[in-house]
């Protein structure tokens, strides 16, 4: 399966711009009963976020439901290699998502919370940036 890419985009190349500050929406629960959240600031490539989809499906066995709650929007551009100075911008290498402190990146249900913890944990070491595991309030 290709990485993750959106189908369309209105324009094909984006500025680099800068991630500051913490998230202020996607940053609580809203779907699942367990979930991971970050701490540190970054970009999550496409294949980044279909490995810890793998890892997460993989050890659940097919039972529960997983939520992915982040998606690579933004494109990051790259020139060839040896390429000199100037002649423009590169063309489109690959997509990321933006991520900020405090956003939920996976939410888990329907699973016991060992099984969603371990989940989560094989998860966190595909990622780049450190992760902490979440459990919703209210859960019985």
């Amino acid at each position: 399966m290709p990485a993750l890419t959106p189908s369309r985009t209105k324009y094909r190349k984006s500025m680099k711009s800068r991630v500051r500050g913490n998230a202020s929406r996607g940053n609580t629960i809203a779907f699942g009963d367990y979930a991971i959240q970050t701490l540190e600031r970054g970009y999550f490539k496409g294949n980044q976020i279909e490995a810890a989809r793998v890892a997460i499906t993989r050890h659940m066995k097919r039972k529960g439901k997983l939520w992915i709650r982040v998606f690579p929007h933004k494109p990051i551009t790259k020139k060839p290699l040896e390429t000199r100075m100037g002649k423009g911008k590169g063309p489109v290498d690959h997509y990321v998502a933006v991520i900020k402190p405090g956003h939920i990146l996976f939410e888990l249900a329907g699973v016991p919370l060992s099984v969603a913890r371990e989940a989560m944990s094989l998860a966190d070491r595909k990622m780049p940036f450190k992760t902490r595991f979440i459990v919703r309030e209210n859960i019985d």
